[in-house]
């Protein structure tokens, strides 16, 4: 799902080997560590949740010409092609209403 940043590993290992003063203490290494994670992760996050938006659209626009389809379809079938299908467990297929009965 996340792709491994090889910039980022790097960036752990030169945090967690470097030595000497001015370093900082081991804490405050694993916190900027753990920083670098976090932000790493929310990078990926926010990816993944525009990826998923992106496909839950193309989805309803989908679900919305299937829809119209359907529609037309239902309106110009047979009613006993119709009958026969609600007999046959399609209990959601639905005779359109007829209009002549306004």
């Amino acid at each position: 799902m996340f792709e491994v940043n090889e910039t980022l590993i790097l960036k752990y290992v030169k945090l967690f080997s470097a030595s000497g003063a001015g370093q900082g203490t081991i804490d405050n290494r694993i916190e900027q560590a753990m920083d670098l994670v976090k932000s790493h992760l929310m990078s990926a996050v926010r990816s993944e949740v525009e990826e998923l938006r992106d496909k839950i659209t193309k989805l309803e626009e989908s679900v919305t010409v299937l829809s119209r389809e359907n529609e037309i379809l239902r309106a110009n079938v047979n009613p006993d092609i119709l009958a026969n299908l609600s007999s046959r467990g399609h209990p959601q297929i639905q005779a359109p209403p007829d209009p002549g009965q306004h």
